[in-house]
């Protein structure tokens, strides 16, 4: 899971509008000018809005319209954008398909808060309070220091302090409030009366908050439950489609009808060789036929008026003819049969007139031939066409280079109904599937009951406090009543208590709200989770306090302690700037090991103001060490930092 965009409107910290992308990896978010963007507060707020309204106290002063957004990547990669009217409504979408409007899931918060954790995979807000979002205001050294729980050996033994009084709890005996509740020094109550009408108001609400709690528990579980089954329904969806994309697919393939291809079409793609043969064959005869008949045929006819033999033949015998009648007429004596000489005269002219007329024969002939090549020609070019011609259409619809890629295109619509199939009886294997049945019906029963534990909890009223929270309250109630009853007066703060060692006191441990969430998040036991974390965090501390401190462990109940050389020291009593070095260690090696199964983003808000200037660069390398695993966005104004950064957003 990681964080795509931010886009607000009149929120405080942030410019007066814009939209924010985010990448993956370390960005350093920059707010504007120097202003304290509260990005961590406001995440929270969004994600786990109640309905109440709370959130309006990120508008801008002066602002009544404000808007924030936050679209986001889930655990089942699918994209989902939160958007909220500060103080009023919100929606949630889905982007379902790129390109596609996204899609409403829910505009009630009970919805939404339901879906973010059993579809999108959001931890449970203590998780994300308490690992994924880090503000200045939860480094140990700034609360307030805690007295111990064994009683001051000046003073009176108090009853239900220490476990002396029987039937009272002893302070910290109860192990939810060993680790999580703080144990501020504890004033006596000014009046015992209304101390004790709060005690009995406190009791009251502490059986409600058991109940809201033991509600909460089973709609947790439930939610779970639903989580589960829709996994397995969900299962099905990628085989659905892959489905879909095979009957697309397979729509879309081609077939002769389709492209208005004669339904004989491959037939012709095969005997198309054979054709292109058979004319290349017949062109090669008709090519040769001709070449033969212009070998035969006369160069050039001469014109006959041009012949000089046919014009000595028709001269001769001219000459000849008046010659025998002119001496004929004039000598009457044999000299007229001069004349007969003009028939062989005229003969011969007769022989080269006979000669052309021949020539201009054999030359009509090779013309009329040369129609009948031509007539020849078409005819095979037309009988080629008729078979080609779908082909040639076949390769431009189907965009192929040869007439032998034309059947693989068509045989591809027979493999893709096999594929599909053979994708349908898969799916319809899987919905048979005793699991698969037995999931869609728990599912409507899970839904049912999710309904019927949201409807109890509405009856509840308004917001009920967290169990352990009431229950710190409640005990401190008893300590200052039993304090005032007793006449005991407590030390102050700065005064030297014999038991501590120290003249203002240790400090609360961290360490139990960390190791409870990281194990509820790896799914582990807390003896289980230190031993995961304890190399890796040694590391991160000794690297972060010079070496000072060698070494970390943590009890069953998650209290750790510190090695320094020839001893060991509780994490309370170690010093408060040690301290917050030790919880930056401990909260950067719980993401480490976390997003090695899920990846959550981590969101620091202004955590180092305070900070000596010299670790920051180290600290710099060990978040950009973390975006390495999963997103990290650390929101600050410090100019060294962007540089060790994969990239900087002005927000």
């Amino acid at each position: 899971m990681h964080f795509t965009e931010v886009a607000v409107q009149n929120v405080r910290g942030f410019s007066p509008q814009g939209r924010f992308p985010f990448k993956q990896g370390f960005l350093v978010l920059k707010p504007p000018g120097g202003e304290i963007s509260p990005l961590a507060a406001l995440s929270l707020a969004l994600l786990y809005a109640d309905g109440r309204g709370e959130d309006a106290r990120f508008a801008a002063q002066g602002q009544k319209a404000a808007k924030a957004a936050l679209t986001l990547v889930g655990q089942d990669n699918l994209t989902y954008r939160l958007l909220r009217d500060l103080g009023g409504v919100g929606t949630l979408h889905k982007q379902t398909a790129p390109g596609q409007p996204p899609e409403l899931v829910s505009q009630d918060s009970t919805e939404i808060a339901q879906f973010l954790r059993a579809q999108v995979g959001l931890p449970s807000r203590t998780a994300w309070e308490h690992v994924y979002s880090l503000t200045p205001g939860q480094m140990p050294s700034r609360k307030p220091r805690v007295r111990t729980s064994k009683p001051d050996l000046k003073r009176p033994s108090l009853p239900g302090v220490g476990g002396s009084h029987p039937g009272m709890p002893a302070l910290g005996s109860n192990p939810s409030l060993s680790g999580l509740a703080s144990t501020q020094a504890v004033a006596p109550a000014e009046d015992i009366p209304a101390a004790e009408a709060k005690l009995k108001e406190l009791e009251e609400e502490l059986v409600k908050s058991r109940v809201m709690e033991d509600l909460q528990f089973k709609l947790d579980g439930l939610n779970s439950q639903l989580f589960e089954v829709e996994r397995k329904l969900k299962s099905t969806e990628g085989l659905r489609v892959a489905v879909r994309d095979a009957e697309n697919a397979w729509n879309a393939a081609p077939t002769p009808e389709s492209l208005g291809l004669p339904a004989d079409i491959l037939t012709r793609v095969e005997r198309y060789p054979k054709a292109v043969a058979r004319r290349e064959d017949a062109l090669n005869r008709l090519a040769q036929e001709r070449e033969q008949e212009a070998q035969a045929a006369p160069v050039a006819v001469e014109p006959l008026k041009k012949n000089p033999l046919f014009w000595v033949g028709v001269g001769a015998g001219s000459l000849f003819l008046l010659m025998g009648i002119i001496l004929g007429a004039v000598l009457d004596t044999g000299w007229r049969y001069l004349t007969l000489l003009d028939i062989p005269a005229f003969g011969w002219a007769a022989m080269v007139a006979l000669r052309y007329v021949d020539d201009l024969s054999k030359t009509s002939n090779v013309r009329s031939k040369e129609g009948m090549f031509s007539a020849r020609e078409k005819k095979i070019l037309e009988e080629f066409e008729v078979d080609a011609a779908p082909v040639r259409r076949a390769l431009k619809a189907l965009d192929v280079e040869t007439p032998e890629e034309i059947p693989a295109m068509f045989e591809r619509k027979g493999l893709l109904e096999q594929r599909l199939t053979e994708l349908r009886d898969q799916l319809t294997a899987m919905e048979s599937d005793p699991e698969y049945v037995a999931a869609g019906q728990q599912r409507d029963s899970i839904k049912e009951q999710i309904e019927q534990l949201n409807a109890e909890i509405g009856k509840k009223g308004s917001f009920v406090r967290d169990l352990r929270e009431v229950e710190r309250e409640l005990s401190r109630t008893k300590e200052s009543i039993a304090l005032a009853k007793s006449g005991a007066v407590p030390m102050a703060a700065g005064a030297a208590d014999p038991g501590m060692g120290a003249a203002s006191g240790p400090m609360e441990d961290p360490s139990p709200v960390l190791m409870k969430v990281a194990a509820d998040l790896l799914s582990m036991d807390v003896p289980t989770v230190a031993g995961l974390l304890r190399d890796r965090c040694t590391q991160y501390l000794s690297a972060l306090t010079d070496r000072r401190y060698l070494g970390v462990e943590w009890d069953k109940d998650g209290l750790g302690s510190v090695f320094v050389p020839g001893q060991q020291l509780g994490v309370g009593e170690i010093p408060p700037r040690d301290m917050d070095m030790y919880y930056l260690a401990l909260r950067m090696t719980v993401v480490e090991k976390v997003s090695a199964r899920v990846k959550y983003p981590f969101i620091l808000e202004h955590p180092f103001a305070g900070m000596d200037e010299v670790k920051l660069p180290l600290i710099g390398r060990m978040l950009k060490h973390l975006g390495t695993l999963t997103q990290v966005l650390l929101v600050t104004n410090h100019p060294g930092l962007p540089q060790l950064a994969e990239g900087t957003v002005n927000i």
